[in-house]
C-alpha cells in the first residue's frame, strides 16, 4: 500500500495545525511520525486514517483520491495510547469483533493464529481486565491486525506501559510487521523509540516536517538546529569553514560531507569524543553520570564551553575538578547557523 499526502493543510478555528505537508509512506515500511506534543502528529495521522478531514489538501492511496473516504472503507486499523477493549467480551472475542463484522469465515482459527503471533493464545477465555497492561494492549493489536489491514496506524501505543514491557512489545510490533508485510504508521514522541522502530523517521514541529530520513541520517546528519538537538544528545558548538575545513574551539576537524565555507554549528556527539591523555581538549570534569554502558561526562574547557563524551563504564570514573583531555574520533554533523 502506498500512502501519500499532497499539500495537507489543517484548520481549526484561527489557528493552524497542520501548513502544507507533503509526505509519501513507502509500502511496507515502519514509518514514525516523531514530535513533542502539539507538533501535528496525532492531527496527522487521523486524516490519514479518515476520522479527520483535511481544509486543504489530498489524501492519495495508490493513486486514488481517498481524502473525502470513510473511515470503514479505508481498510486501515488504529492502536491507541489506551487500552481500547470491550470489557465485557473475552479476549477471543474482542479479536473476532471486527472478523464477525466483515461475515469472515473460519474466525476461531484466525483468533488462535493472531493470539499465537502476539503471544497471548493463552488468555483466550478472559476477560481484559485479568491482564496485565501489556497483555490488554496485545489484546488491542490483535483485534486490529486480525482483518488484515493494508495498513496499520499506532497512536502512542506504549505510552501506558512501564519500560521493560514497553521495549518488549516494541520490539514485537516491529517483528509482526515485517511478518505480515504491513504498512505502519507510528506515532511517538519517545526518541529511542522511534530510532529503534522505524525504517524511516518524520520529525515534525508546530504542525510542520523538519526532517524525513532513515533513523541513521536523522542522527548522525541531522538537516537543523532543532533536528540535532530534539534527537539524541548533542552539543552545539559554533565553527567555521575554511577552504574547505572545519574550525572549531582552536582546532581543524575532520568532515563528514562537502561543505560551503561560511559559519555553521558543529553537532558533537557524546560518543565522538573519547579520553586521551595527550588529547587537544583539555578540560575540567564537571559531572559524572553512570548510564550502564558508558559514563557520561560533562567537561568544561578553558574558553567555557562545555562538553559532553561518552567513555567506557569500565575504565577508571574521573572525579568532578580534575582534568581530562579528550580527542575527537569521528567527523561531526554541521547544520546551518
Amino acid at each position: 500500500m502506498q500512502l501519500a499526502l499532497d499539500s495537507i493543510s489543517k484548520k481549526v478555528g484561527p489557528q493552524t495545525w497542520l501548513h502544507d505537508m507533503s509526505l509519501a509512506l513507502h509500502s511496507g515500511a515502519v514509518t514514525v511520525l516523531l514530535g513533542a506534543t502539539q507538533a501535528g502528529k496525532t492531527s496527522l495521522m487521523r486524516i490519514m486514517a479518515g476520522l479527520d478531514t483535511p481544509t486543504a489538501g489530498r489524501v492519495m492511496v495508490d493513486g486514488v483520491d481517498v481524502t473525502g473516504m470513510p473511515v470503514r472503507d479505508r481498510n486501515v486499523a488504529m492502536v491507541y495510547q489506551q487500552f481500547i477493549n470491550y470489557p465485557s467480551m473475552k479476549v477471543a472475542a474482542n479479536i473476532a469483533s471486527p472478523l464477525k463484522l466483515r461475515g469472515e469465515k473460519n474466525i476461531d482459527a484466525r483468533v488462535r493464529e493472531i493470539a499465537s503471533r502476539l503471544h497471548i493464545d493463552m488468555f483466550l477465555d478472559r476477560y481484559p481486565a485479568e491482564l496485565s497492561g501489556g497483555q490488554q494492549q496485545r489484546v488491542a493489536l490483535a483485534r486490529a491486525i486480525a482483518p488484515a489491514p493494508r495498513m496499520l496506524l499506532l497512536d502512542e501505543p506504549l505510552a501506558a506501559l512501564d519500560a521493560r514491557i514497553r521495549h518488549r512489545l516494541r520490539d514485537e510490533i516491529r517483528a509482526l510487521t515485517d511478518r505480515l508485510g504491513m504498512t505502519a504508521l507510528y506515532v511517538t514522541h519517545d526518541q529511542e523509540e522511534a530510532l529503534a522502530i522505524s525504517d524511516r523517521v518524520v520529525v515534525m514541529r508546530e504542525g510542520r516536517i523538519e526532517q524525513a530520513a532513515t533513523p541513521a541520517t536523522l542522527y548522525l546528519r541531522p538537516a537543523s538546529r532543532f533536528v540535532a538537538e530534539f534527537v539524541g544528545q548533542a552539543t552545539l558548538i559554533e565553527a567555521e569553514i575554511v577552504q574547505g575545513v572545519p574550525q572549531a574551539l582552536g582546532l581543524a576537524w575532520p568532515m563528514a560531507e562537502p561543505c560551503p565555507d561560511g559559519r555553521w554549528l558543529m553537532v558533537l556527539r557524546p560518543e565522538e569524543l573519547a579520553a586521551d591523555p595527550d588529547g587537544p581538549l583539555r578540560g575540567t570534569v564537571a559531572w559524572v553520570r553512570y548510564l550502564g554502558a558508558v559514563l557520561r561526562v560533562g567537561l568544561v574547557l578553558p574558553c567555557g564551553t562545555g562538553l559532553i563524551a561518552d567513555l567506557p563504564s569500565r575504565a577508571r570514573r574521573p572525579t568532578p575538578g580534575e582534568a581530562l583531555s579528550l580527542r575527537p574520533i569521528a567527523a561531526p554533523a554541521l547544520v546551518p547557523r
